[in-house]
């Protein structure tokens, strides 16, 4: 059987690794659980336009990584993003000094991920359940009863506790992966129909039930009918609020937000809440991705490194290596 390696999740760490396998001259079966790709990349169509509701930006530090950075400024995906952006601190706000380029996907955040899927072949709306190994090769059950495979490999490139359960049939793996707690987060984000009376673009929050605030109408290729912020509660907030009412989520952040700002808010236009469970690792992991190269079972995420988006997309590029090392030298 020629080499037909499944990837479920289709965010930046899968994408990574099916780029690279799919570079490789491998034929790769993309699978994921929502209607499109990206995962905390995705973008919210609304009524006031494209919102990042995950990912804010990103940084790129890894000498590999800027030069996949550079190639999809040269196609479009991405640009530079350069707000004024502000610090607050004991109810006090400053000028940050963090000075580090950001770049963002453009026109939207999932335009990188819609990028690098391309061509490659995806079900979405099909929740992996099982995956399960038949006499010589791996079978992924989905939600609605359907078998899919058979594959040589499997990549599973979800959040970790999602992770866990899938990778029963290797407990080493799934032991690690439900040993990485992950951090939860609240994301609010408010249309005012005239632009609000502040210099502020971005701001780190401490002393707060914010830790971030984005002018998202001010990230490069937004149209937006409304001036649109996104707010993230820390996840220490978000942790004592988990099941507090979306309604209610609102008014406490869009309350710390005008208590940021020193001003009060004008009714908004527009707003919506999201609540992101598995947001981001609470600890840097020792380990890029997990293999098991005699099953033919791999896992990656950015919960394997240090939770940023040049963290997934490393550990996309490490799972594929190792899967592309086990090809070579299959025993």
């Amino acid at each position: 059987m020629k080499p037909r390696i499944a990837i479920i999740g289709t965010g930046l760490s899968g994408l990574s690794a099916a780029s690279a396998l799919h570079a490789a001259g491998h034929e790769v079966q993309l699978f994921d659980k929502s209607r499109g790709s990206g995962g905390r990349m995705s973008s919210k169509r609304s009524d006031f336009g494209d919102l990042d509701l995950g990912a804010q930006y990103f940084t790129a530090r890894d000498p590999g990584f800027c030069r996949a950075v550079a190639r999809w400024q040269e196609q479009g995906w991405v640009a530079p993003w350069t707000p004024r952006i502000y610090q607050s601190r004991q109810g006090r706000l400053s000028p940050s000094p963090d000075a580090q380029p950001r770049w963002v996907g453009t026109p939207r955040m999932s335009a990188l991920t819609r990028g690098l899927l391309g061509e490659l072949p995806a079900r979405f709306a099909c929740r992996i359940c099982e995956i399960f190994r038949g006499a010589q090769h791996w079978q992924l059950l989905d939600a609605d009863g359907n078998l899919h495979g058979p594959f040589s490999h499997v990549l599973v490139a979800v959040p970790a506790a999602q992770a866990s359960a899938l990778l029963s049939a290797a407990p080493a793996l799934a032991t690690r992966a439900l040993n990485t707690p992950m951090e939860p987060v609240w994301a609010v984000a408010l249309g005012f129909s005239d632009k609000l009376p502040t210099p502020l673009e971005a701001c780190f929050v401490q002393d707060s039930a914010l830790a971030w605030i984005a002018r998202n109408s001010s990230k490069p290729g937004r149209t937006a009918a409304l001036d649109s912020w996104v707010l993230h509660a820390s996840s220490d907030w978000t942790r004592a609020h988990l099941e507090l009412p979306a309604g209610d989520v609102l008014e406490h952040l869009a309350a710390a937000f005008a208590e940021v700002l020193g001003q009060p808010l004008p009714a908004h236009a527009e707003h919506l809440a999201q609540r992101w469970l598995y947001a981001r690792p609470a600890a840097e992991q020792a380990f890029a991705a997990l293999a098991d190269p005699q099953l033919g079972l791999f896992a990656c995420g950015d919960w394997c490194l240090a939770g940023r988006v040049e963290g997934a997309w490393l550990s996309g590029q490490q799972a594929a290596r190792e899967i592309l090392d086990s090809l070579r030298d299959p025993a």
